[in-house]
């Protein structure tokens, strides 16, 4: 008796999970790009790896801009050509992304198309390496979450919480965590975490005696996948900023002034 009262209860909190999992991804009215998209020459510069961080506009992603104080709202990893091609021959699919009530899945890079997008470029990486981070992506497609916890969707519907600067960030690692995995980057950082590739660690420098001087050492600590977002990308100092005009050629003096 007890075992079909909890199973009727997880149902029902599931089924109120996913209604409100669909009210926070409908589109916000009154989105306009800052700048044109150029997905042709996007299109062209991406590499397997890259994280492409996009300014979403819908409900959930103006919560997810206050809380983290940036413009980026959600971010995928581009894999290239290691997806199979589509049985129906549609446009093949080179990102995987997490959505919240999808769980990862992969999409066509035309999905952005009319969005502000940046694109940021992990360095040196080796072709090994950066065919495990496309490979752990990939692995995870299909991978569903958890919406039963009810408090980790209803806090984005107060997009502008009154709470101090300093505590909003940990506002999207409150409570059970699946829906916080589903939302946040946490997928992508654990990928570039399996190669050991930096984010935005910890740094802690002490001192070590080398002959008769002192020297700096920096110790790195590997956050929790769980806090990072996506203006992490954006922040960090290992990963290059690739603008698609400038990296596809860009010369000024081929402009035309009205």
């Amino acid at each position: 008796m007890q075992a079909d009262r909890n199973t009727w209860l997880d149902a029902q909190l599931d089924r109120l999970g996913r209604h409100l999992a669909s009210r926070l991804n409908r589109s916000c009215s009154g989105y306009q790009p800052y700048t044109p998209s150029d997905f042709q020459t996007l299109s062209r510069i991406l590499r397997p790896g890259d994280v492409l961080l996009v300014e979403g506009c819908e409900r959930i992603s103006t919560a997810i801009k206050y809380l983290t104080q940036s413009t980026w709202s959600h971010a995928a990893l581009f894999v290239g050509d290691h997806l199979p091609a589509p049985a129906d021959e549609c446009e093949p699919h080179q990102l995987v992304e997490v959505n919240l009530g999808e769980g990862c899945v992969s999409v066509p890079l035309s999905k952005y198309a009319t969005f502000n997008t940046r694109v940021c470029r992990p360095v040196d990486l080796t072709e090994k390496e950066c065919r495990q981070i496309t490979s752990f992506m990939i692995s995870r497609i299909g991978l569903k979450y958890d919406l039963r916890n009810v408090f980790d969707l209803l806090r984005y519907f107060m997009p502008t919480p009154p709470v101090p600067v300093r505590w909003r960030r940990r506002m999207l690692a409150l409570g059970s965590g699946d829906p916080t995995r589903a939302i946040c980057s946490s997928l992508i950082a654990q990928a570039f975490q399996s190669v050991r590739y930096p984010i935005l660690p910890n740094v802690t420098q002490i001192k070590t005696r080398k002959g008769s001087r002192y020297a700096r050492t920096e110790i790195l600590h590997i956050r929790h996948h769980s806090l990072f977002a996506p203006r992490d990308f954006d922040l960090s100092p290992y990963f290059e900023i690739v603008k698609p005009h400038i990296a596809g050629g860009f010369d000024h003096r081929r402009l035309k002034w009205a």
